[in-house]
């Protein structure tokens, strides 16, 4: 088959495979709801670090389960053991943020503040990468840290310090997503998500004697377990959902992790969405959308 032919087929293959890859992603955003709802169970009974321990180490044997028999252990080349080592370090912080934060405000109020993540990987990505910021980014920018501010601003006090904390762990988490760029360049998504899982759950299991264990009990144990492996075929769903299809295609249907949290928050703890929540989070959802939309439509720069 020549180029030409090939190159014709290439966009409508690319077409048929969106509508799998929005299955793969919806999928993502339910696992990550309920892993996320059953972590906030469990923080009110056990330690944070304890909690997180088993829901990266049963999430690292079900990626496992996943990724190797397809790949084989040849996922784990790389020569970058560093800067997987250095992002998985901010992510464990950034999530210990979050579920500190899960542990003092209602849930839909620290999704939506995590939505924040991709405007300061954006901030992040100008000052690392060298990025140029533009008005069009300036303003989603300004427009997506207003909406930030009306969801950490109403309510009690617990709910004001929870927002710092899940302002916190958007923004590591956003410089980890400007960091993975220029890794993506060298390591595939499986050895991303491997060496992920791998290092998260040592770096928990080493905080384990700093902040205390409890044995957990069997319809606690359970939950736990339940929590990792809901968040590990999230995280491979994700990956897979990317395979598919592009970004701009897919990345949309991720914001209906807000959604499931919104319902998951009501049914569990009572917890009715207010207006200022609903409304910052359209305008941090809104921002990002448009951050999508805008970075989908940018053109490479000309390869001399």
């Amino acid at each position: 088959m020549t180029s030409e032919r090939l190159d014709q087929r290439l966009p409508a293959a690319r077409a048929d495979r969106v509508p799998r890859g929005i299955l793969f992603m919806l999928g993502a955003t339910v696992m990550y709801a309920g892993s996320t709802a059953l972590s906030k169970w469990q923080v009110a009974s056990y330690p944070f670090p304890e909690v997180l321990f088993f829901r990266t180490f049963v999430s690292l044997i079900v990626v496992s389960l996943l990724i190797l028999p397809r790949h084989g252990f040849a996922v784990f080349r790389t020569q970058r053991l560093r800067d997987h080592a250095g992002r998985s370090a901010t992510q464990t912080v950034a999530q210990s943020l979050i579920l500190i934060a899960l542990s003092l405000m209602p849930i839909a109020g620290a999704v939506a503040i995590n939505f924040s993540a991709p405007l300061f990987a954006t901030l992040f990505a100008a000052l690392w990468l060298k990025e140029k910021i533009g008005r069009a980014r300036g303003a989603a920018l300004l427009v997506g840290f207003l909406g930030v501010l009306l969801v950490a601003s109403p309510g009690a006090d617990s709910f004001r310090i929870g927002a710092l904390f899940a302002i916190g762990n958007a923004v590591l988490y956003g410089s980890v997503t400007a960091a993975v760029r220029g890794m993506t360049a060298t390591e595939s998504a499986e050895t991303l998500t491997m060496y992920q899982m791998l290092f998260m759950s040592g770096f928990f299991l080493a905080a384990l004697p700093l902040f205390g264990f409890g044995w957990p009990t069997g319809q606690d144990a359970a939950a736990m377990v339940g929590a990792g492996v809901l968040n590990g075929f999230g995280q491979y769903w994700w990956t897979r959902s990317l395979s598919f299809a592009p970004p701009a295609a897919v990345g949309p249907f991720y914001y209906f992790s807000l959604v499931w949290a919104m319902v998951l928050g009501f049914v569990f703890w009572g917890d009715v969405p207010t207006i200022g929540l609903l409304a910052g989070s359209a305008i941090v959802v809104g921002s990002g959308l448009f951050l999508l939309w805008h970075e989908s439509g940018r053109k490479p720069p000309p390869v001399d």
